[in-house]
Formats: structure tokens, C-alpha cells, sequence
């Protein structure tokens, strides 16, 4: 099973804090997944159609038990993905009209674009609002990958108020249009854990820590054995360029007219060709500091240059 349908699992079953909350996770719903048909004066049929069993049990519940309307579940098998779609059916009947107004769908002037406020005043209202929106029209990718949440809604209007909506828990999503539909999205693996607990999926949002905690420790890890290759590289291309000059120098002067010094470094650097200089250093006899050594083999290096000059 996918992360998105584990997340949506999750969501479902969450219980509802306030008498209000499953009436905002409803509204929610309707709205991501709904289809509003409309064959008269009041006379309105939606149909909601969704791939996961969960909301689909979810939705036929919560309409049954707030608006006590009829419902018709129809189970379909997808030809092309050989998965299964629910569709359910809210036939016309003496009691939608006022639903759909109370679920802030319906207004004086037809249908509204956006979230009605009453609906999400309180907090835990917010996050139910939040969750029916996820529930209908969320994915978020493997955490073991990229991080990546999104929603997808068909109003621009209805995707700007769920920015705002996400924006008052202090989470913050960007907005891209993609052909005719608004797409509310997160990159950062924060962001959607935070998300995931404000709707109340807490057990997907540990699983979604804990994938954050061993990237974090896996970059690092990748970090430093980058760095120390990358230092180690450095180590023998220096080590290379100055067994060079020291050819240079003894085959010009020869080893036994040079200083004692310099003699000295010459040996320990034939003698460790893989050591850095502190190490050389360390090597001596009595030991050198890392800038003595880096000074005689700086003047190791100086002297070849004039060679071949």
C-alpha cells in the first residue's frame, strides 16, 4: 500500500473533536470530490466518486448521520489501473438543497467558490476542514524518496483558501497552476510533517520523522566521507607535486649540498609518500610542527620553480 493511502487510512478513522468538525470534513469532501448536477429549481444530485474504500465509507457515514440523506454506493474496477473506484451517488431529495447550503456549497447567488468561514473558525474545525480536503484530492510521495505533498483542486479561489487555511497553523505551501487544475504543494519534509499531525495523522507523521532523521544522518554521513576524500585527493596531489620538485632539486644541486633541513624533509617525504605534512611532522626526529614542514617544502618548491626557470 502506498504512503498517500496509508495517510488517508489514518485520516478516516481520526475522531472528530467538536460536534462541528466531521460537518467541515464533509463540506471538504463534497468539494474536492463532488460533482454538483442541477436539473431544475432544487432539484440537485451530487455525485462523489474517490479510489480509496476508507473515504468512500467515510463519506456515505457522515452523510447518513448529519443530513440523514439516501445514498447509492457503486463499486467500479478501473480497465486501465485494475483498481478499484467508489462511486457514490446522492440521488435529489427533500433534504440536499439544505445541505449543500449548510455544507457552504450553495449560496443565494448559486454555488461558492470558496470556504465558508463559519465552518472553519475554531482550530480543530480548521484542521477537519484541512483533513476532508486531503482525504479527497491529497498525495504525498514515498518519504524514502523526495519529499512531496500536494492537493489538487479545480478553483483557484477554493486553492487560495486553503493556502490560508494552511497558513494560520504556520505551514506554509506554494501554488502552481498544471493545465486546468490548481495544484497546493510542499517540498520541505518539516512542512508536511507538520501538516500530517495538524489533521491528526500522527502515526504517519513519526513514520515521516523518522525517514527525516535518517536522511539527515545519511547526508552527513555522505558529507564527511565526500570531505575526507576530497582532502585525501588534495593529500596526494600535493604529495605527487612535491616528490616532483624534490627530483627537480637533488638532480640539480644533489642531495648532499643542500641544508640539513631540507635534507631531512626530502627522507621523510621519500620515506611517507602518503602523509600529510603534520604528519610528516610527526615523523621526525625531534618532531616538527605542521608549519615548519609546510615552510621546508614550500622552499623545496621554490627552489625547483627556479630550476626551471
Amino acid at each position: 500500500m502506498s504512503f498517500t493511502a496509508d495517510v488517508k487510512e489514518e485520516l478516516a478513522r481520526v475522531i472528530p473533536t467538536c460536534s462541528h468538525c466531521d460537518r467541515a470534513t464533509l463540506a471538504a469532501l463534497v468539494r474536492t470530490e463532488g460533482s454538483l448536477l442541477f436539473s431544475g429549481a432544487g432539484r440537485y444530485r451530487v455525485e462523489i466518486d474517490t479510489d480509496s474504500p476508507s473515504v468512500a465509507r467515510l463519506m456515505v457515514r457522515l452523510l447518513h448521520v448529519i443530513y440523514h440523506l439516501h445514498t447509492e454506493l457503486t463499486m467500479r474496477r478501473s480497465v486501465l489501473h485494475k483498481t478499484p473506484n467508489y462511486l457514490i451517488n446522492v440521488p435529489m431529495q427533500p433534504r440536499l438543497e439544505a445541505a449543500l447550503i449548510d455544507l457552504g456549497i450553495l449560496k443565494d447567488h448559486g454555488i461558492d467558490m470558496g470556504i465558508e468561514e463559519s465552518l472553519v473558525e475554531k482550530r480543530c474545525c480548521a484542521s477537519a476542514y484541512l483533513r476532508g480536503a486531503f482525504l479527497g484530492s491529497g498525495f504525498i510521495a514515498n518519504p524514502r524518496g523526495d519529499f512531496h505533498f500536494e492537493m489538487t483542486f479545480e478553483s483557484d479561489e477554493f486553492a487560495r483558501d486553503i493556502i490560508d487555511l494552511m497558513r494560520r497553523s504556520e505551514i506554509d505551501p506554494r501554488m502552481m497552476k498544471r493545465r486546468n487544475s490548481y495544484i497546493v504543494y510542499l517540498k520541505s519534509g518539516s512542512a508536511i510533517s507538520a501538516f500530517l499531525a495538524f489533521v491528526g495523522a500522527h502515526q504517519c507523521a513519526l513514520a515521516m520523522e523518522n525517514e527525516r532523521v535518517i536522511k539527515s544522518v545519511r547526508n552527513d554521513v555522505n558529507r564527511r566521507v565526500n570531505a575526507e576524500v576530497a582532502n585525501q585527493a588534495k593529500s596526494a596531489e600535493a604529495s605527487v607535486d612535491q616528490i616532483m620538485a624534490i627530483r627537480e632539486v637533488v638532480d640539480h644541486y644533489g642531495i648532499n649540498q643542500l641544508p640539513a633541513a631540507l635534507r631531512d624533509i626530502i627522507k621523510l617525504r621519500v620515506a611517507y609518500p602518503d602523509a600529510t605534512l603534520k604528519e610528516l611532522g610527526s615523523h621526525a626526529d625531534p618532531p616538527l610542527s605542521k608549519s615548519a614542514v609546510y615552510h621546508r617544502v614550500r622552499r623545496i618548491e621554490q627552489m625547483a620553480a627556479q630550476i626551471k626557470r
